[in-house]
């Protein structure tokens, strides 16, 4: 186990991060991307039609967020997106 992975896992903030981070890799079937922002962080997974079988439950995830959306790509795919602050547990 890596040095301070106790710590890790015992943030609530961190282990919410893991959750949406796991549920969205599910949804989709790939990994999400994950941006450290000041006070907050963003994490982008690309819309497969995997995620589209399973909408509900991807807006689910989505909507725990303080913010969230959806972004067009120039390629014509999209991008689901969740920012989590702290203080929130999904």
């Amino acid at each position: 186990m890596p040095i301070g992975c106790d710590a890790v896992d015992n943030d609530p903030y961190e282990a919410a991060i893991r959750h949406a981070t796991d549920q969205l890799a599910s949804l989709t079937g790939i990994t999400p991307r994950l941006f450290r922002e000041a006070g907050a962080v963003r994490i982008e997974v690309d819309v497969t039609d995997q995620a589209t079988h399973h909408w509900e439950g991807l807006l689910e995830v989505l909507a725990q967020g303080a913010a969230f959306g959806l972004t067009d790509t120039a390629g014509g795919g999209q991008v689901a997106w969740i920012r989590l602050e702290p203080g929130e547990a999904l």
